[in-house]
């Protein structure tokens, strides 16, 4: 048997309207309470819509350096299996690139990403990176290889070169000496930690006269 069936006027859908007793109650109720007058949103002040976008910038930078995405594996330009390369930043004295160069400073710490795939390879590098800042190292040693036997040649050696010249604490490399590796190895300077700066400006002002 069908359960559904027509509406009939004693089953309509409109409410039914209130009871004087029932009117009263709520004019009761509302008794003392004013409308609200307001027929327009207030938007923020330019303060405080710079400020909100400052925040939400700071905040994307920061997603953006903690992604694995912040080093691209879009095409780069693809290196020699045998150039050297060689990077500073500005402000990095020539003698202390110079220093590095020759392979004349301690090397603290050293990766080495032979027979990585880019994607694994740069997310080792950054982890590599991060830990080395964590733990004040300065001069590291990156093996990437020279890429003979890879398709295209040198691809690693090409993107590993971009990668650190994009990272913000890396103030130069160099390719390392024979000894080291060659063009298949790079030396990688590190920005000093705030700790480090304060001990070398105080290092400086009590060898001042």
């Amino acid at each position: 048997m069908s359960m559904s069936r027509l509406l009939t006027p004693q089953h309509s859908l409109e409410p039914e309207p209130p009871t004087g007793e029932e009117l009263a109650l709520f004019q009761a109720e509302m008794a003392g309470i004013q409308p609200l007058h307001q027929d327009r949103i207030l938007a923020p002040r330019q303060d405080e819509q710079t400020l909100a976008h400052a925040a939400r910038r700071a905040a994307a930078e920061q997603e953006l350096t903690e992604d694995p995405e912040f080093w691209s594996l879009e095409a780069v330009e693809l290196l020699d299996p045998k150039d050297w390369i060689s990077f500073k930043r500005d402000g990095v004295q020539q003698g202390v690139f110079r220093k590095l160069r020759l392979g004349e400073y301690e090397l603290q710490a050293s990766l080495d990403l032979h027979g990585h795939t880019l994607k694994r390879a740069r997310q080792a590098l950054q982890e590599f990176l991060q830990e080395c800042q964590r733990c004040e190292i300065r001069c590291v040693l990156i093996r990437h290889g020279t890429g003979e036997q890879s398709t295209p040649k040198a691809l690693l050696k090409s993107y590993v070169s971009h990668w650190l010249q994009q990272w913000p604490d890396v103030l130069a490399c160099h390719s390392a000496q024979k000894m080291h590796g060659g063009s298949g190895s790079l030396y990688v300077l590190l920005r000093k930690s705030p700790r480090q700066k304060l001990e070398t400006r105080e290092r400086i002002q009590r060898h001042q006269p």
